[in-house]
């Protein structure tokens, strides 16, 4: 069995070799791989821009760059226009941002500079439709591409379900009695806890048991995510509103299967004085929704705020190196030892945030049920 120090001293020495990886990666955000003569080209540094361009979505994977190689996945993308209908293809097409193709084009900065577009009315990032002079023709247009989000909750998901088919698997062949092994011995006690410490707290009765498959795969899901998102190239999932909304979409629509009248009576009809209905019964159904609200946004804020802070450690290395390159060599080690401190931190944010999701689901379903006509009680 590995002693807790040598386990210590190991997680300590990944998490180095993950700070220097993502140094790495980091120091080739601010290059232009398509410079003339096919040299980087040398720009002043912005810490915004290369920090928002890591935690934003795109429409390709960039995994790495080693000097002029850059490692990139292209991500279908799918286009819908009511006058030309649906458009497939691949997001190499775009030539990162460089080139329209089929009537469309990924704005760049360098394509709102060209045009003399405002950044606030064209989005980074974004698709258009352009004419046969690329330039913008407004016409409203639907993306729904593959982007590297939804490339890393896909992987996030079979993650999950080949782990839990073959804990599963233990299950069918070793059975319920015997002692757990592998990776079973490491799922079964968080399956345990979350069923007798998170579900059935929260759920009383024979009811629990029938939600201990949605909270536990909330649960993974997130985690499993959040980990991804702290690999070096990797996605920053659940630091994007969108899914931390859809994720909270489906919980409040769980959450409203599990009403009754006698929940819905008290939020419309109070065990209060006849004058503070008035008032209290709307502060009641405000509440409703604001609850899936918290979900997103405390999910969202938290894992979209560690790596920012991640990234602005990193990028105070070229801060320090656009002043001065032997300041930004040397400021190098102390970047390392935060980003030490901010991995371990991250890692058990990581956990933190999976759990918080899913404990507040259970609370929010039990809330729901808990209601049996008696107000006063």
């Amino acid at each position: 069995m590995i002693s807790f120090n040598r386990f210590k001293y190991k997680l300590v020495a990944l998490i180095m070799v993950f700070s220097i990886a993502v140094t790495g990666v980091f120091a080739n955000g601010n290059e232009d791989p398509h410079a003339a003569g096919g040299h980087e080209k040398k720009v002043k540094f912005n810490a915004k821009e290369v920090i928002l361009g890591h935690v934003k979505d795109a429409h390709d994977w960039h995994v790495f760059s080693i000097g002029e190689f850059h490692a990139t996945l292209p991500l279908p993308v799918i286009i819908y226009s009511k006058t030309r209908g649906f458009s497939m293809f691949s997001s190499s097409e775009f030539n990162h941002g460089h080139d329209a193709h089929d009537g469309y084009r990924l704005v760049e900065a360098h394509y709102l500079h060209e045009k003399g577009l405002s950044p606030k009315q064209y989005t980074e990032g974004t698709i258009i439709a352009v004419d046969a002079n690329d330039t913008p023709t407004g016409e409203k247009i639907y993306d729904l591409s593959f982007t590297k989000n939804i490339a890393f909750m896909l992987l996030g998901a079979v993650l999950l379900v080949i782990l839990m088919l073959n804990v599963a698997k233990s299950y069918r062949i070793r059975g319920a009695k015997q002692a757990p092994k592998g990776f079973q011995s490491l799922i079964e006690p968080v399956i345990i806890f979350m069923r007798d410490e998170v579900v059935k707290p929260n759920i009383p009765g024979v009811k629990g048991d029938k939600y201990v498959p949605f909270i536990l795969t909330i649960f993974f899901f997130i985690l499993i995510n959040n980990l991804l998102g702290l690999l070096p190239g990797s996605a920053n999932v659940m630091g994007n509103i969108a899914v931390t909304a859809a994720l909270a979409l489906i919980s409040f629509v769980v959450m409203m299967a599990s009403t009754n009248k006698y929940f819905w009576g008290h939020i419309f009809n109070p065990p209060v004085p006849g004058g503070v209905k008035v008032i209290l019964a709307p502060v009641e159904l405000i509440g409703v929704f604001t609850k899936p609200v918290s979900l997103m946004i405390r999910l969202f804020a938290n894992i979209l705020a560690g790596h920012i802070i991640i990234l602005s450690i990193i990028s105070l290395v070229f801060i320090f190196g656009s002043l001065n390159q032997i300041a930004g060599y040397a400021f190098l080690p102390i970047t390392i030892a935060f980003n030490i401190v901010m991995m371990m931190l991250e890692l058990l944010v990581a956990f933190i945030q999976a759990f918080i999701f899913a404990n507040l689901t259970a609370v929010f379903i039990g809330q729901a049920m808990e209601h049996t006509g008696d107000h006063h009680h």
